[in-house]
């Protein structure tokens, strides 16, 4: 690969990570009164880290069946609302007496 190219796709990757954060800036004026427009953008980060988070937890394991129970588990504890560290806690002792 070229020097040439490289900064290329460096120059392309600044605009593109630019333009995500200041285009709504600069499009939107005020708050936003559109219900379905706030619900949405207020579970995309959770959302994204779901996405990010789940497949990981089932294939981290040896077997696909250990990381569904534990995320099984943390579910529940999520439920009867735990809090973050002790749900994380309860995962990884489920996983590790499992494997």
């Amino acid at each position: 690969m070229s020097r040439h190219s490289i900064i290329l796709y460096i120059l392309i990757g600044i605009l593109v990570t630019n333009l995500i954060r200041v285009l709504p800036m600069a499009l939107i004026h005020g708050p936003i009164k559109n219900r379905f427009v706030r619900s949405f953008l207020y579970y995309v980060p959770y959302v994204t880290l779901a996405v990010m988070t789940f497949p990981d937890m089932i294939l981290a394991t040896p077997t696909p069946l250990t990381g569904i129970a534990a995320l099984l588990a943390g579910i529940i504890a999520a439920w009867f609302r735990l809090g973050l560290f002790p749900v994380a806690v309860i995962c990884c002792v489920i996983a590790f007496l499992l494997v």
